[in-house]
């Protein structure tokens, strides 16, 4: 009779692959800054147009923007929260608003 040993056969190992980790991207907010020349209509529009909220969504949005300075308009990944700041932020600019579209980690 042999002593054996359960590591010196290579067959009799059980090996588990090690899954790998994943972790959600991080999420960004996406806002728009309030400031003293842009109408508030075209805030709504813009709301509405590229964030796709209703009407009265909008309007609640456009007037915490106005009250307090700042309002989220979604939270997006950082792929698409970049690439609507610089859609909006480009669009203020065509239609000569200052609007400021930014973008932050949640």
């Amino acid at each position: 009779m042999s002593d054996s040993n359960p590591f010196d056969n290579d067959n009799d190992l059980a090996v588990q692959e090690a899954k790998p980790k994943l972790q959600k991207p991080p999420l960004y907010k996406v806002i728009l800054l309030n400031d003293d020349f842009t109408p508030m209509d075209f805030v709504v529009e813009v709301l509405m147009d590229f964030f796709g909220m209703s009407e009265e969504l909008a309007t609640q949005v456009m007037l915490q923007i106005h009250t307090q300075g700042v309002g989220v308009c979604g939270t997006y990944t950082k792929d698409v929260a970049e690439t609507k700041v610089t859609i909006v932020n480009e669009y203020s600019r065509e239609h000569q608003h200052p609007l400021l579209c930014s973008m932050e980690v949640v």
